[in-house]
């Protein structure tokens, strides 16, 4: 399936994004290598592949829970770039 330029333009405005011209070519070019791919997939034999019904993990394996000593609060806040009140001082990135 050729991917044309009137479709990478159609693309690009349900997703509201502005494309320089050449973005515009080699949005073309990859999605057009993408879709060769999977039709390259396609023609895969997959007879003898065994079908997946789930491929989530039900659940995480569990560690058994114990109690340690934990670091106290000199050792952890020793190699911090800046601490304050006790705790790890970080960059504002909320304008407020």
């Amino acid at each position: 399936m050729a991917i044309t330029r009137q479709t990478v333009l159609h693309v690009a405005k349900l997703a509201r994004l502005e494309l320089a011209e050449s973005e515009i070519d080699h949005l073309q070019r990859d999605l057009g290598n993408i879709l060769d791919y999977v039709e390259s997939l396609a023609k895969l034999d997959t007879g003898g592949v065994q079908e997946t019904a789930q491929v989530a993990v039900e659940g995480a394996p569990l560690r058994p829970d114990r109690v340690e000593t934990s670091l106290s609060n000199d050792v952890a806040l020793r190699e911090a770039p800046r601490s304050s009140g006790g705790g790890f001082a970080v960059p504002a990135f909320v304008e407020e």
